[in-house]
């Protein structure tokens, strides 16, 4: 579509979202006549969206389970929710025409990421109530892919099922990707066994570059990434084409905006903040400029595949993610991306952040890629001291580099967990 023709899409579904929110949910009822707005006489262009009142996660656990339906129980089909595993969860609830909407996003985002009817596709995500899972398979499903429901975890399984069934593409965590790589490397089955692996349809979890050119050359596979979350529906947000120079973005049903996350204003667009997005078709449990916490920019340009909805930028980390260190803002994905483009070290690595002498203090544990190392202390300290200059260059602190075992520090089939806060602990 043009843009012109976007936006006029997008205008008529917003000024219907803000009606249909005003009139059949309670809290936004209350929100949206405390800010004096209905459609007819605010929302007179897109750029009115900024007098309606954010969304938080907060304003969404505080409705737990179900204040924020706008459908009574009998049309939900399906109810999804987060882990929760600070507080209580994050709950999405979903009508028959949401799941099939919910299907059409992921379906868009897997073909344009290359997959056809041709392709089976092992979905290595846990099932349950995590929407990565049932949300990607009913996507490629509709897209007419064979889907193997493989869920996480046995390991020794999944790596039988890569070679028995043919596997072309796998749906997995970037960090389960990643472990499943060195396995495959440690199988001591050749490597033509993978040979017809080639996607790498991977999410849940943050995946720099450098992450990504890693799990690239471990399977065998071409990786592209894929955004969504419970609050927004689940995956098929935003999805790369083959080109991965940005993440569409499903315009026509999620209305994205980048704000600064301190004034809270609308950035330019290219200008880098916070994404809130609002959605433009969901019945169960619609959102008003949710605040996603994710930290990005907008590329509204047209994409040399074609397409024309805005691209998003992959991820640069989170508002929540992040760590202040000593008055600098620390994001895990800046180190990752020094770590692993480190000879000698492995891509696994552990973020411990202390308090000594009433100061922060950021130890960062990463693996050897050659246990030999530890018995040569001249080696060993020049490989820490480079990480460690490395690290002072990027974030601009100071930095304890450990360096452990091969394969000592946890390794993960869901989201990494790679920061320990212990400051609120007593000083050693």
């Amino acid at each position: 579509m043009k843009r012109a023709d976007i936006e006029a899409l997008q205008l008529e579904r917003l000024r219907r979202m803000v009606d249909y929110c005003y009139e059949n949910v309670p809290f936004y009822h209350a929100r949206l006549s405390q800010a004096g707005i209905t459609s007819g006489n605010k929302i007179k262009a897109l750029s009115d969206l900024q007098y309606i009142p954010f969304t938080t996660k907060e304003d969404i656990r505080d409705n737990y389970p179900f204040g924020l339906l706008a459908k009574p129980m009998k049309d939900i089909v399906r109810i999804h929710a987060s882990s929760g595993t600070t507080g209580k969860p994050t709950v999405g609830v979903y009508t028959k025409q949401d799941i099939d909407n919910w299907s059409d996003y992921v379906a868009r985002i897997v073909t344009a990421a290359g997959v056809t009817q041709e392709d089976i596709i092992q979905i290595s995500f846990g099932y349950g109530l995590f929407t990565g899972a049932l949300g990607l398979h009913f996507g490629l499903e509709k897209a007419g892919a064979t889907v193997i429901p493989a869920s996480s975890g046995n390991s020794e399984k999944q790596l039988m099922m890569l070679r028995d069934f043919g596997v072309t593409g796998l749906v997995a965590t970037p960090s389960y990707a990643l472990y499943l790589g060195e396995l495959v490397q440690e199988s001591g089955y050749p490597k033509e066994a993978y040979a017809k692996l080639r996607h790498g349809i991977l999410g849940s979890e943050g995946c720099t570059e450098q992450m990504r050119g890693r799990i690239e050359e471990t399977l065998g596979i071409r990786v592209t990434d894929n955004y969504g979350m419970t609050e927004l529906t689940g995956p098929g947000v935003s999805g790369e084409c083959e080109y991965r120079c940005g993440l569409h973005f499903a315009e026509d049903a999620f209305l994205p905006e980048i704000i600064d996350q301190e004034t809270l204003e609308q950035k330019a667009p290219g200008e880098a903040g916070e994404l809130v997005v609002t959605t433009l078709t969901r019945e169960g449990m619609p959102v008003l400029r949710y605040r996603t916490k994710d930290i990005t920019r907008l590329n509204y340009e047209p994409c040399r595949c074609g397409r024309t909805h805005v691209r998003m930028d992959k991820v640069m980390g989170r508002t929540d993610d992040m760590l202040i260190i000593k008055g600098v803002n620390v994001f895990p994905s800046q180190i990752e991306s020094v770590l692993v483009a480190t000879e000698n070290v492995g891509p696994h690595y552990q973020l411990v952040v202390r308090k000594k002498n009433f100061m922060d203090n950021l130890e960062v544990k990463v693996e050897l890629v050659d246990g030999s190392l530890l018995e040569s202390f001249g080696e060993l300290e020049s490989l820490q001291r480079k990480i460690h200059d490395r690290l002072k260059s990027v974030l601009g602190l100071e930095t304890r580099v450990t360096l452990v075992e091969p394969k000592s520090l946890e390794r993960f089939q869901g989201k990494a967990k790679r920061v320990l806060d212990l400051r609120n602990q007593p000083e050693e």
